[in-house]
């Protein structure tokens, strides 16, 4: 059983991965396609029709199936290893976990009213929302690596500083742009 839970572990690991790739860009492409709305015509509808397709394509062909992925592939190790879910850290991760996937399911909102010419998110917003999924991996990652509860005392101050960080530097960048007249 070692050796399969090893597979998989390596097979979670790689979708993992491959879910926060198709997240971090979307996000990003949901940013251009906002922006693209206060450009001219004909650029402004040429470029929402294209983020519009190019998001879709991501979110169905790489994102969701890598979320899918991951999930069968993390319970698979919980069922060849039960003894995880007596693990006090493994119900943060958990939590970690159930919340990235509400992150999903919020970004495919978004991404479905994008494509229906619905811009509730001004892309600063956007930026700002794009870290929540860098968080919410700083965190995983962590409470995975960590697993005691005194490292998590650290370690949820250390996402807190972290967090703070990240929106600083969103807003020193909108400041930045801002100058630069973009």
């Amino acid at each position: 059983m070692e050796a399969y839970y090893r597979y998989i572990l390596a097979v979670h690991i790689i979708f993992v991965v491959s879910w926060m790739a198709g997240l971090f860009y979307g996000v990003r492409l949901f940013i251009y396609h906002t922006e693209a709305n206060s450009k001219p015509e004909p650029e402004k509808s040429i470029l929402l029709k294209e983020y519009a397709k190019i998001t879709a394509r991501l979110w169905s062909i790489i994102a969701t199936p890598a979320m899918v992925l991951t999930v069968i592939a993390g319970t698979l190790m919980i069922y060849i290893a039960p003894g995880w879910l007596y693990q006090p850290w493994m119900h943060v991760k958990l939590g970690f976990v159930i919340a990235l996937l509400a992150y999903h399911f919020s970004c495919q909102r978004v991404m479905k009213q994008l494509r229906k010419g619905i811009f509730k998110w001004s892309s600063n917003q956007l930026r700002l929302w794009n870290e929540v999924a860098t968080i919410l991996l700083v965190a995983i990652v962590f409470t995975v690596i960590l697993k005691s509860a005194i490292d998590w005392v650290y370690g949820l101050i250390g996402l807190i500083i972290f967090s703070a960080v990240i929106m600083i530097a969103v807003k020193l960048y909108k400041s930045y742009r801002e100058k630069k007249g973009e």
